[in-house]
């Protein structure tokens, strides 16, 4: 018999009537049936695993705790189950009947699962399989010459590919080949440059690793940086180089770290690994004594910092001494970071400090003398986007500090140490420490994985496409599947664009920094604009940036050229994915070498820039800073983290706390000691003034001037225990004294 909805009504409400039982009673006994191991059995074998069993049952206890439409049937079992007469397992059909309204994918469970199977990935290219490889693995520290045996073999070869982490190495080896009479291609996301003057392909290409191709044949590939299939964003792009180039010969390129898991990888496609061991070839040695203070300075010194503020602050004081340095972070584009190392290699230029991040380990050839770690502990943000800090791993130490003393420079012994003397000795254990072997290589699901999951859930949102293929994913111990964060903010950012499937994972996969609020809003707009169908054209894109733009005249203007730089190159990163739609990739590649060289000039003067935010803040002061600039005061122990305004952060070393481990516990030690000497120390006048003529915030003649109007108001009782009002009058005479 069919009833019709007020019919249905009327029936349900004399059920109501006649069976009534207490919402207390009701609670208590859905817990129940949530906490039953064969209901949690029998949901996991209907495909919900333990957090959507959660979701579905916090749903379906609201339904029926706040619903006013529960079905006759389901009225009825509850009331049995609160009088005694039924079980609380008979509300399962109920529940996974609710569950399959709210997670649709556990009706097609089956075919999601064999879509999301990683756990074979070198099937998933055949061309590769079709040939038997030869693997030889270059194994070696920074400067041992591993990377210069394989390009040499990918020189000779009739053709070949160089795969490489960063748009700066891969112009390297595009330059070097060429230079060497060898037709070489550039290919990176943003970029195409051909080696013949009609566009033809050249039979060898420099490309970033995400760009190589999987089915064109090569003599020689060459994989660099091996150890970054462990990268967990980037991973990914190494794994799918390692197992889908087709080449005869694959040269790879790395820390020693890498080889087991590279040997059992290739053991999964039948090929066999050559390892080649490399030494560093010159002599790198950890001093005993820490630098202490910027006055012993010596040409060719490198002091790493690993944030902008510290770069700023650093700089700063090095100018005030009447040193030149050369500034690198990662943020600057890619033509400012060469300039900066070019002017630091030149022995004619009197730029001899360089001042840089963790930017320098790799892509940049510099002549450094000594490296010199202004902090060992560096602030990082983890997987559920929280703030921590933690020493560095002997990877990134030795990374960095094996650019000292490079081979064929003009420094054939290099030197490494710390800024204070408190992290000389823990710096030690870090590098003699053996580096962490590399367990897994990186995974990320297709454009085409993602296409069947959506033709089977098609209400379903990209991020929740995402989010449903991670949680049904399954792989084996050799692989991890990367962290798709990033991929999903911009998922959620652009999901009420109507955009195709396919044009919307490509716009999600645009490599953009999300913490740059203005490239994000330039994302937007594109995808929007992208959506009407209507160009993007080169004055659309004058218009947003507001180009031309001048030289920056402070810090926060720098920073906005810096986005602005990465708005260009969004542009061009889009152009080469949707010709039509980006059409003037050559107007905007032109102006963004422009403000390439604005950013130079910008860089060149950076103590200018730094001086006239602080000046800015507030006038008259040098220390007092505005919110919207990230520059933190000058500190003596730099591993106090900074947040987004410049302050110090106690939150970052709370949570420093919790983390386990000797070695933070050691640091955090060190710090609170650090700290309470300096407190001690900034208490007396002579120590401050000789801190703040040091980092060049006064000149002997303010400070003569300032003991001199000290002294005076000090003897017309200015500076006694006076009322507040006192003070104020204080501050009104020396106002009027001023005009």
């Amino acid at each position: 018999m069919i009833f019709g909805p007020g019919e249905y009504g009327l029936i349900l409400s004399k059920l109501k009537k006649y069976y009534s039982f207490s919402s207390g009673e009701v609670l208590k006994n859905l817990n129940k049936f949530y906490k039953r191991k064969e209901i949690q059995r029998l949901g996991s074998e209907n495909g919900l695993d333990a957090r959507l069993f959660h979701q579905a049952f916090i749903s379906f206890r609201k339904y029926i705790m706040e619903s006013s439409s529960v079905s006759a049937d389901l009225h009825i079992i509850l009331n049995d189950i609160c009088c005694g007469a039924g079980h609380v397992d008979d509300l399962f059909p109920f529940f996974l009947r609710h569950a399959k309204q709210i997670f649709p994918m556990l009706d097609c469970m089956d075919d999601l699962r064999k879509i999301s199977d990683l756990r074979l990935p070198p099937n998933w290219y055949p061309d590769a399989r079709a040939i038997q490889r030869k693997i030889i693995f270059h194994a070696g520290p920074t400067n041992s010459g591993k990377t210069y045996h394989a390009i040499q073999r990918f020189l000779s070869a009739k053709s070949g590919i160089y795969c490489g982490p960063l748009k700066l190495l891969a112009h390297e080896i595009f330059q070097k080949s060429n230079d060497a009479n060898v037709p070489c291609d550039l290919v990176t996301g943003e970029e195409r440059v051909y080696a013949n003057e009609d566009a033809r392909q050249a039979p060898h290409i420099a490309c970033t690793i995400e760009m190589c191709s999987t089915n064109t044949p090569y003599e020689v590939a060459v994989i660099d940086e091996i150890q970054m299939i462990r990268d967990p964003s980037r991973g990914w792009a190494w794994t799918r180089a390692l197992l889908g180039l087709c080449a005869d010969e694959i040269h790879i390129c790395g820390e020693a770290a890498a080889i087991d898991l590279v040997t059992e990888l290739m053991y999964t496609t039948g090929e066999e690994v050559e390892v080649r061991n490399y030494k560093r070839l010159t002599p790198l040695t950890v001093l005993d004594y820490a630098l202490e203070s910027l006055d012993n300075l010596r040409p060719g010194d490198c002091i790493v910092c690993f944030s902008k503020n510290d770069i700023y602050s650093i700089s700063r004081q090095i100018e005030a001494r009447g040193l030149e340095c050369a500034v690198i972070y990662g943020s600057l584009p890619p033509g400012t970071k060469l300039e900066q190392a070019k002017k630091f290699n030149d022995p004619d230029d009197p730029c001899k400090i360089l001042v840089a991040t963790d930017a320098i380990g790799m892509g940049l050839n510099l002549c450094i003398k000594r490296i010199i770690f202004n902090s060992i502990v560096k602030p990082t943000v983890n997987e559920k986007g929280e703030k921590e800090i933690d020493s560095i791993t002997t990877s990134q130490a030795l990374q960095i500090a094996g650019r000292a003393g490079r081979y064929g420079s003009s420094f054939k012994q290099g030197e490494v140490t710390t800024m204070h003397r408190d992290d000389l000795l823990q710096l030690k254990e870090i590098l003699s420490e053996p580096v962490r072997p590399v367990k897994a290589a990186g995974l990320h699901p297709t454009p085409e994985q993602i296409e069947m999951f959506a033709y089977h859930l098609p209400d379903a949102t990209l991020s929740n496409l995402i989010d449903i293929f991670v949680s049904l994913s399954q792989v084996d111990g050799l692989y991890f599947v990367c962290n798709i964060d990033d991929f999903k903010f911009l998922a959620d950012m652009i999901q009420h664009i109507p955009l195709n499937l396919r044009s919307r994972y490509v716009f999600c996969t645009a490599p953009l920094n999300r913490k740059e609020p203005f490239v994000c809003t330039t994302l937007l707009k594109f995808a929007r604009q992208f959506s009407r169908n209507e160009p993007l054209t080169f004055d659309w894109l004058c218009r947003h940036t507001k180009w031309p733009l001048p030289a920056p005249k402070n810090i926060k203007e720098l920073v906005h050229l810096e986005a602005v730089h990465d708005v260009f190159d969004l542009y061009l990163w889009l152009s080469y994915r949707f010709m039509d739609m980006f059409p003037d990739a050559v107007l905007v590649r032109d102006i963004q070498k422009k403000l390439d060289n604005i950013i130079q000039v910008g860089v060149c003067n950076i103590t200018k820039l730094i001086r006239a935010s602080q000046s800015a803040a507030v006038p008259g002061t040098a220390e007092v800073l505005s919110e919207d600039f990230p520059l933190s005061r000058t500190k003596r122990d730099t591993r106090v983290v900074s947040d987004h305004r410049g302050a110090k952060s106690t939150e970052a070393l709370s949570i420093a706390v919790d983390i386990p481990g000797e070695r933070r516990a050691k640091n955090l030690k060190a710090y609170r000691s650090a700290t309470r000497q300096e407190d001690l120390k900034s208490h007396g006048r002579g120590s401050l003034a000789n801190r703040l003529l040091r980092e060049g915030l006064l000149t002997q003649e303010m400070l003569r001037q300032l003991e001199s109007e000290w002294q005076d108001q000090h003897r017309n009782g200015r500076y006694g225990l006076g009322s507040k009002r006192d003070d104020r009058n204080s501050s009104k005479e020396t106002g009027k004294k001023k005009k």
